[in-house]
C-alpha cells in the first residue's frame, strides 16, 4: 500500500502550469504550508503553459478582464523584481477588426472608458506605422501601446523557484489517481497519499478527470491547437528588434475565431501566427488529432495580410486549450465541498492573468473574500450543464 504522509498541508494544489504555480506561490507567501503536485516531470510540453511566449494585453471587451489585467501587470512586475529575470517585453499589440463590427466597437469603447493608452490608426497612416501588413478592406486598427510578450517558460520556472524558496514543496512525475473530500482532503497519487485542509485543482485539460472523484463535471471542452511558425522571406521583417508588434485579427463572422501573431523572436526568422481554436481532442491521445482545417485558414490569412512571410508553416507545434461555453474562466469553490477550489477554462487567454488568478484562488483556498468580483466565473452559470455525476 502507498505510504500516507504524516503531515497535513494547509493546501494541496494539483497542476503546476502557470495558474497552479502562481496559486501555490501566493499560498506559500502567505505562510501556508503548500504542496504542488504535477503529473509530468517538469518542465513538460503536454499541457497549456509551455512554449516561450504569450501575449500580455489589456485590450478586452469586458470591463472585468481589463480591471484584473491592471493588477496582473503590477504583479508581473513584482514577480520580475523578485525573480531577477526579465519576464515581459513591451511590443504593443495591433488589433485589426471590422470597423463597424460590434466586437471591434465594444473593444474601442472599453479602451476609452478605462483610459488604456491606445493609438487609433487611420487607413492612410496604417502602412507608415505598420509596414508589411495589408489591412483588409473595412477593417479598423488600434494599438494597445503597453501590450507585449511574456516569456512563458521562463515565467513558469521563475514562479516555481520562488514558491520553493518560500518553503513550498513541488512533487512532479506524480499523477493523482484519487481525491477523497472531507474536512481534510486526501489526495492519492501513484507514489503517495497526502492530506490538505484545502485543495486547489488547476489541472487544465485534465480538470474533469480529477473532478469526477468529487462528483462534479463541468462543461469544459479540450481542443488541440496547432501553434504555427512562418518563415520570413527577409529575416527580421517582423522581428521584435524592428519593433514589430503582436497582433490580433478579429474575425467578422459568428463562429469564426480570431487569428493572432507574435513578432519573430523565439525562433529567429520565424513568426508565430495561430488560429485561436482547434479540434476537440482527448488530452492523452492528442497526437491522433491531425485536423488541419485551422492551418488552411491561416494560409489564406498570411497570403492576404502578411506578404513578407512564406505562406506555408515552417514549424507546427501543439498546445491544448480547455474552454468553457462562454470562454470565461471558472474560479470558484466546489458546490458541495467548500474547501475544494477550482480554477479551469483558461486556455487561449489565461496565461497573462496567472499572477492575479493565483492571488484569487489562494484567497478562496484561505477562506478569504476574493479581491475581485468573481460572479462572471462562477460554476452556477452552467447549472443546466454542471451535472452531478454521483
Amino acid at each position: 500500500p502507498l505510504e500516507m504522509s504524516s503531515e497535513v498541508y494547509d493546501c494541496i494544489v494539483i497542476g503546476a502550469g502557470i495558474q497552479g504555480s502562481c496559486t501555490a506561490y501566493q499560498l506559500a507567501k502567505n505562510k501556508q504550508k503548500t504542496l504542488l503536485l504535477e503529473q509530468f516531470v517538469l518542465p513538460h510540453s503536454r499541457g497549456s503553459s509551455h512554449g516561450q511566449t504569450r501575449v500580455i494585453r489589456k485590450t478586452y471587451e469586458e470591463d472585468f478582464y481589463v480591471q484584473m489585467m491592471h493588477e496582473s501587470y503590477e504583479l508581473w512586475a513584482q514577480l520580475e523584481r523578485e525573480a531577477g529575470v526579465e519576464l515581459y517585453r513591451r511590443t504593443g499589440l495591433l488589433v485589426m477588426g471590422p470597423e463597424n463590427g460590434e466586437g471591434f466597437s465594444r473593444l474601442k469603447a472599453t479602451m476609452q472608458r478605462h483610459k488604456i493608452p491606445t493609438v487609433f490608426l487611420e487607413k492612410q497612416e496604417f502602412s507608415q506605422h505598420i509596414p508589411n501588413v495589408n489591412l483588409a478592406d473595412g477593417n479598423g486598427a488600434l494599438i494597445d501601446t503597453f501590450a507585449g510578450v511574456l516569456y512563458a517558460d521562463r515565467a513558469l520556472r521563475a514562479v516555481q523557484r520562488l514558491f520553493q524558496s518560500c518553503g513550498g514543496v513541488i512533487k512532479d512525475g506524480e499523477k493523482v489517481i484519487d481525491i477523497r473530500p472531507g474536512a481534510e482532503v486526501t489526495v492519492t497519487t501513484d507514489s503517495g497519499v497526502y492530506r490538505g485542509r484545502s485543495l486547489v485543482i488547476t489541472a487544465g485539460p485534465w480538470a474533469n478527470t480529477l473532478l469526477r472523484h468529487t462528483g462534479l463535471q463541468l462543461p469544459l471542452k479540450v481542443v488541440k491547437i496547432n501553434v504555427c511558425y512562418w518563415k520570413e522571406e527577409i529575416p527580421g521583417t517582423y522581428s521584435v528588434g524592428q519593433s514589430f508588434p503582436c497582433f490580433i485579427e478579429m474575425e467578422p463572422k459568428e463562429g469564426e475565431y480570431d487569428i493572432y501573431g507574435l513578432p519573430s523572436n523565439e525562433y529567429p526568422g520565424l513568426m508565430k501566427v495561430c488560429y485561436h481554436m482547434g479540434s476537440e481532442t482527448e488530452p492523452d491521445e492528442r497526437d491522433k488529432q491531425t485536423d488541419r482545417g485551422d492551418i488552411d485558414i491561416l494560409v489564406r490569412f498570411v497570403t492576404r495580410c502578411l506578404p513578407g512571410l512564406v505562406p506555408v508553416p515552417a514549424v507546427v507545434e501543439s498546445c491544448m486549450y480547455t474552454v468553457t461555453p462562454d470562454h470565461n474562466f471558472v474560479l470558484d469553490s466546489h458546490p458541495t465541498y467548500g474547501n475544494i477550489i477550482i480554477g479551469a477554462g483558461f486556455s487561449g487567454h489565461g496565461f497573462k492573468f496567472g499572477p492575479i488568478i493565483g492571488k484569487l484562488l489562494s484567497q478562496l483556498a484561505m477562506g478569504q473574500v476574493p479581491s475581485h468580483d468573481l460572479s462572471p466565473f462562477r460554476i452556477q452559470r452552467f447549472q443546466s450543464h454542471a451535472r452531478s455525476s454521483l
